[in-house]
């Protein structure tokens, strides 16, 4: 049965029996904690330039928003305003 998914169901179910039913949450929260040189983890300031530059390449389209008339007048107003 090796190889199937019958026998890692069988395999789940004996490291369950044996090391109890939280295992794999033991074993992939250990996993986790031990990693402390990939990524971003030691240079924060390397992440957010990062961060930074995939937004302003994204190639997500803008929101378009259709509002009436007087909208537009209190922009462009507020716009005068501000220039």
């Amino acid at each position: 049965m090796a190889g199937t998914k019958a026998g890692g169901m069988k395999a789940a179910a004996t490291n369950k029996a044996k090391y109890g039913d939280n295992f794999y949450a033991r074993i992939g929260a250990a996993g986790g904690q031990k990693g402390t040189t990939g990524g971003f983890y030691a240079n924060r300031d390397l992440a957010r330039i990062a961060g930074a530059r995939g937004g302003r390449v994204s190639r997500r389209t803008k929101k378009v928003v259709v509002s009436d008339d007087t909208d537009l007048q209190d922009a462009d107003a507020d716009l005068q305003k501000a220039a």
